[in-house]
């Protein structure tokens, strides 16, 4: 055997045994029946295979890295005072948006909710940001526009990042002639272009994910069947008055078309939670559209179920166009301690499904999946560069 082949000879070998590599004893034989020239020429081939592992490691995160990385949840809610959220999300390097919504509660509600955000954000200018909603109440009134946009500059003037528009357009209020008020109406386009004008974002949670449509027994994951049980107003199976899902996105799509400029985060995966391939269509054509991955993740669980390269794929191929968000929530009146566990056990439970390929389990589906292990750079992405490019969250950081 030539001097080569003696040397790949050695090498297979080597690979063969790699397991039993580390162990003392085995590297004793090992090196024993090798002549000294072969052994320097397998430990040349072993340190580039060794070197070649560790390069491949260090592109992706693991569990340890969790509490290193800086994160963003874009998406949680404290109507509180208490500082509980806040703490466990420094323990766990995670900073926040505040989202305000409107509840069709009037503006009381809003300001309300508002005044909690920014109280917060007073006392925590390096983790917390607000964004800022709207009443939909007092619609018919000739003012409404004015005062609505009056609202908003304050907001903005005072750091809010962005608006969010809520579910109740399109889903439950109705103007004074009955007719349901859905996103398009030209009614609203003085304020979205407001929005655009202060190079601003909106945040719109309009329609309600594709199982809202379907029995309970029908729907793909436990959490949407828990939430439209405990909330029958906003399970659509039960009101086929109302318009269709199909109606819901394409109305939508028609606000993005008439505001091509408007920078748009779709809350909830912008209710094309049920396929990676739909979302696909609209962020290609809607270039200034990202979406967020509140209270969306066991659809994600769900779809990576059926098809993990796919729903991988996607993370990758629009790994710009994602943020990451939980929807969150502490209103003061969940036991402390518990709600910092729900925390932090929801924000680890994500990053090992993102980081790692852990064969997984959750409450939100019923069989296991495999976590998707995205690169680093697609993880710091989706949580944190993506939240600071879209939301223009704390821009001196």
């Amino acid at each position: 055997m030539n001097r080569f082949n003696t040397s790949i000879f050695s090498l297979l070998n080597f690979i063969c045994l790699a397991p039993y590599f580390l162990n003392a004893q085995f590297k004793t034989d090992y090196m024993s029946t090798m002549s000294n020239r072969n052994f320097h020429g397998s430990v040349f081939f072993i340190s580039l295979l060794i070197s070649a592992s560790s390069n491949a490691q260090s592109d992706y995160y693991t569990l340890d890295d969790y509490a290193k990385v800086d994160k963003i949840d874009t998406h949680i809610h404290i109507t509180t005072h208490r500082d509980a959220f806040l703490e466990q999300a420094k323990k766990d390097n995670f900073k926040l948006l505040n989202i305000v919504v409107d509840l069709s509660k009037g503006p009381e509600f809003i300001e309300e909710q508002y005044e909690y955000g920014m109280d917060q954000k007073t006392r925590h200018p390096d983790n917390l940001e607000v964004a800022s909603s709207f009443s939909i109440k007092g619609w018919d009134d000739s003012d409404w526009v004015d005062n609505t946009l009056s609202w908003i500059e304050k907001s903005f003037k005072e750091g809010a990042v962005g608006v969010k528009v809520w579910k109740n357009i399109g889903m439950v209020f109705r103007d004074k002639n009955g007719e349901l008020v859905m996103v398009d109406d030209p009614k609203l386009d003085r304020i979205f272009n407001y929005i655009t004008e202060q190079n601003k974002v909106l945040i719109g949670h309009l329609g309600e994910p594709k199982n809202c449509w379907l029995p309970l027994d029908e729907m793909s994951v436990n959490n949407d069947r828990d939430y439209f049980e405990e909330h029958p107003q906003y399970h659509m199976y039960k009101h086929p008055e109302l318009p269709s899902y199909e109606e819901q996105v394409a109305a939508r799509d028609r606000m993005l078309e008439k505001n091509p400029d408007l920078v748009f985060v779709g809350a909830h995966m912008g209710s094309l939670e049920w396929s990676v391939d739909e979302l696909a269509k609209r962020l290609d054509k809607f270039p200034n559209m990202s979406i967020d991955l509140a209270a969306r993740i066991g659809q994600v669980f769900f779809q990576t179920i059926e098809d993990r390269e796919k729903v991988r794929d996607f993370f990758i191929k629009y790994q710009d166009r994602v943020l990451y968000a939980t929807d969150l929530a502490d209103n003061g009146s969940m036991d402390a301690d518990e709600l910092q566990k729900q925390l932090h056990d929801t924000w680890l439970l994500d990053w090992q499904f993102f980081v790692t390929d852990d064969v997984m389990t959750s409450d939100r589906v019923n069989e296991k999946f495999k976590g998707l292990k995205l690169p680093k750079e697609v993880v710091d992405k989706i949580y944190s560069k993506n939240a600071r490019k879209w939301l223009k969250m704390f821009p001196g950081q």
